[in-house]
């Protein structure tokens, strides 16, 4: 019981990498404490902001150099981020070296397709909650969302607290799909967000399987197992066709419906069957 692991840091270094990529013996700490301090302060500038904006942000990398630190923002809207001319951008790279007194590089990249990103989802689920809308219906429309790309293999969201502002917290969950929590090669993401509401914070926590991630030894032997039915399946079509054919040839009877011969017929007939398994 309550053996738990997080599903990205179990596949650290197998099909998942750093968010923070450094290395330093003396000063590990200090960095360590300032990679914190640069995700909230990236995270709270755009929530801090009249109106506050949603910046959609998925993932924060940051790479450091001898004197100077890149970071790299994963948003599902960078325009939010970058802003008129590159206006808000600049204005986020000042904000953040004034308070680590450094020397800061920022860089936006899209994310493609925000519903494969359990980050984004669960932030997603979570502002839903914290503007009143029934947890359940958040939960099934964030499922069937990701379930529509074709990408994904499999779902679950999982809220925690007091949902409905009921006395008692419990958990609710949906999920649709396979999550292999257990097999390293898969590829889960997860994302973790809370909502903070009138009555105290919710959780959400969301698992997405996209699939396997196959060493490239396994995948050149999956494709030729692959590539080896397909021609087994094209040998036993032509077969199938070689038989027809001799026995209409065999038989030399006529077609009763426009008296065609049947071994025309049956020639008609493997085309058809040839050119479907070909298309497929």
């Amino acid at each position: 019981m309550g053996q738990k692991v997080h599903p990205i840091g179990l596949r650290l270094g197998i099909n998942k990498t750093w968010a923070s990529k450094w290395y330093s013996k003396k000063h590990y700490r200090d960095f360590l404490l300032e990679d914190l301090k640069i995700r909230n302060l990236i995270q709270s500038y755009f929530k801090g902001q009249t109106p506050p904006k949603d910046a959609a942000i998925s993932r924060i990398e940051i790479d450091r150099a001898v004197t100077k630190v890149n970071v790299v923002i994963h948003t599902a809207k960078p325009g939010i981020i970058i802003g008129r001319g590159g206006r808000d951008v600049d204005n986020l790279r000042e904000h953040t070296q004034k308070r680590i007194g450094k020397e800061v590089h920022v860089s936006v990249v899209e994310v493609k397709n925000p519903e494969l990103n359990a980050q984004l989802v669960a932030e997603s689920v979570a502002s839903q909650i914290e503007r009143r809308v029934a947890f359940r219906r958040a939960i099934r429309q964030a499922v069937t969302r990701t379930m529509k790309n074709p990408q994904a293999k499999g779902i679950k969201i999982r809220c925690g607290g007091r949902l409905g502002g009921n006395e008692m917290a419990r958990i609710e969950e949906a999920k649709d799909g396979s999550i292999p929590l257990h097999t390293l090669r898969a590829d889960v993401d997860f994302g973790f967000a809370e909502a903070g509401t009138t009555y105290g914070n919710i959780g959400v926590k969301a698992w997405i399987y996209k699939g396997d991630i196959l060493p490239p030894k396994a995948l050149k032997a999956l494709e030729a197992a692959k590539a080896r039915a397909e021609v087994e399946k094209h040998a036993a079509a032509e077969a199938e066709v070689q038989a027809r054919l001799e026995g209409a040839a065999a038989t030399g009877a006529e077609s009763p419906a426009d008296g065609q011969p049947l071994a025309e017929v049956v020639r008609g007939d493997a085309e058809e069957v040839t050119g479907n398994v070909a298309a497929e």
